[in-house]
This record gives C-alpha cells, sequence and structure tokens, in this order.
C-alpha cells in the first residue's frame, strides 16, 4: 500500500459517521430492501462478559441442523473504534441468502482496549460461532471468516497469524477467509486511527497481517475497489502478491471505479449491479467450503 496513504487525516469523523444510523450504510441496514428468504434466528449470543462480546446469526428459511450449511463469520469495519453488528443485518442477510449460515459478532473497540484485543476478540467469537452454529443449520465443520476496511484486518489476522486461533483452542476451525478493502501492510503508524489503536504495540510488525503470510494459511479471496482512497488497493495487491511467492492459495480482484464504502454497498440489492462483489466472494466461499467433509 501506500503507507502514509493508508487513512487519510479524516478518517475519524468518515468512520464515525458510518457507525451511524443516519450514514450511508448505516442507512442501508434502516431504510434499504432486504434479501429475502433470510432471517435473524438469534441475537446477542455470548462469547464473553463484555456488553460488546455478543454476536447474532443469520440463516436461510430453509437452514436445518440435519442438513447443515457452511457458515461465515462477518466482521464489520470501522476503524478500529466504531461499528455495531445492529448496523450490518443487510450485509449478514446477503450473505446468508447465498446459501450460508451468517454471524456478525461485535468487538471490543479503540480507546477501551488496544491491539491486539480486538483481534483476541474476533478469534474468540469465532470459535463461539462454532461452538452454538450447528443448532442454527450451520455446520462448523465447514466455516470461513470475511471481513470489510477494519473488519478485513481481523479476519486476515486471525487466519494467517495462527496464535490468536490457538489461543481459543481452535486452531484449524477456519477453512477459507475473505478481505474487502483491508488494510495489510500500514506501517509505519503516523496518522490517527493506527496510532491510536496500534501505536503502544511492543513490535508494530506483529500487528500486520502481511507479515504472516505462509504457505499452509487456508486459502483467500481478496477484493478491493480501485479508487478506494483511504485503504489504497495496494495493499490486496502486495498480500495476494506475497501469498503467491511463498506457495499459498490467494485469489484477489479488483473493482475499477469504486470507493471504500462501495466495495461492501454493493452487498445491498440497491447497488448489487454496481460490481459482482457479492456473486465472486460468495462463489469462493462455496468453492471451498461446499467440498469440504468432517475431519
Amino acid at each position: 500500500m501506500t503507507r502514509r496513504g493508508l487513512f487519510a487525516p479524516a478518517l475519524g469523523a468518515l468512520v464515525a459517521s458510518l457507525a451511524a444510523a443516519c450514514s450511508p450504510l448505516g442507512m442501508l441496514n434502516s431504510l434499504g430492501p432486504r434479501d429475502r428468504g433470510v432471517r435473524r434466528v438469534v441475537r446477542d449470543l455470548e462469547y464473553g462478559t463484555h456488553p460488546r462480546q455478543k454476536f447474532d446469526i443469520y440463516a436461510p428459511l430453509t437452514a436445518s441442523p440435519t442438513s447443515p450449511l457452511p457458515v461465515l463469520v462477518f466482521f464489520y469495519g470501522g476503524g478500529w473504534d466504531s461499528g455495531a453488528k445492529d448496523l450490518y443485518g443487510w450485509a449478514a442477510q446477503a450473505l446468508a441468502a447465498q446459501g450460508f449460515v451468517v454471524a456478525v459478532p461485535d468487538y471490543r473497540l479503540v480507546p477501551e482496549v488496544l491491539f491486539p484485543v480486538f483481534i483476541q476478540d474476533a478469534a474468540a467469537a469465532t470459535a463461539r460461532v462454532a461452538e452454538v452454529v450447528a443448532t442454527y443449520g450451520g455446520d462448523p465443520e465447514r466455516l470461513g471468516v470475511i471481513g470489510h476496511s477494519a473488519g478485513a484486518h481481523l479476519a486476515m489476522m486471525i487466519t494467517l497469524d495462527g496464535r490468536y486461533m490457538r489461543a481459543v483452542g481452535k486452531p484449524h476451525l477456519i477453512k477459507a477467509a475473505s478481505g474487502l478493502a483491508g488494510p495489510y501492510d500500514f506501517l509505519p503508524f503516523d496518522v490517527p486511527a493506527s496510532i491510536n489503536a496500534f501505536g503502544q504495540a511492543p513490535d508494530p510488525e506483529q500487528t500486520q497481517p502481511l507479515r504472516f503470510a505462509r504457505a499452509d494459511a487456508p486459502p483467500l479471496w481478496l477484493g478491493h475497489g480501485t479508487a478506494d482512497v483511504i485503504v489504497h488497493d495496494e495493499d490486496t495487491i502486495l498480500l495476494e502478491a506475497r501469498m503467491k511467492e511463498l506457495g499459498g492459495r490467494c485469489e484477489a480482484k479488483l473493482y475499477p471505479g469504486l470507493s471504500h464504502e462501495d466495495l461492501i454497498a454493493t452487498f445491498s440489492p440497491l447497488f448489487r449491479r454496481k460490481a459482482p462483489v457479492l456473486a465472486d466472494v460468495s462463489a469462493f466461499f462455496h468453492r471451498e467450503l461446499d467440498v469440504r467433509t468432517h475431519q
């Protein structure tokens, strides 16, 4: 990526607006059309004792424990300091309508916590989803993770840095992962968002997903808009190149003219014709998860 171009100085204001119900993405949740044939099947399941350590699950109406579907854990973005699962029901329903059982966790935020706590929350949430999802028609043996923006950073960190999933006793749980508009290589920390979240890390290299690329990682699919000025598409290009250099499996697709917000907004029926992001990432997860059998 363009190191100093990772986050514009106005990022704090931007992510705060995205977290508000009156923001463009928030309005998709409150006013936009939803995919049919799916519903939220359970709300506020706990994976810890903190009020933000909870998740919701969405599933197709046809989901059944007797014929389980692959599972996705979706992490929303917000610069590591904002966001809420209740604003992303539309995105979860879009994925569920593609044939997945989808969990959307909240996680603790800056400044209450700093790196690596929000990544530890992502790992703990993913492990807890696997423990309960069979009840709601999901197959925990066919689980993938996906995130947008800061959520893509969480998804890649718990997929590539094996310490996080080992710490929750599920080192082989994640079978595939996707990042949308994710920051994967953003040293040095020289803007407020990265300074606030990671500036006190003893070893800054440990905060970067690119540093944990490895040949034996689960398969990755990365998407990015070429008009993204918040997280430049160079991050996706670099991670794909590094994974392939090491012999890992990674696909990347750049979407001409799409901005940072556009990439996830295309999950909404309102903007789906703008780019096939939902179809592309869903096809990837079906290729990787549908063929897997119980270990």
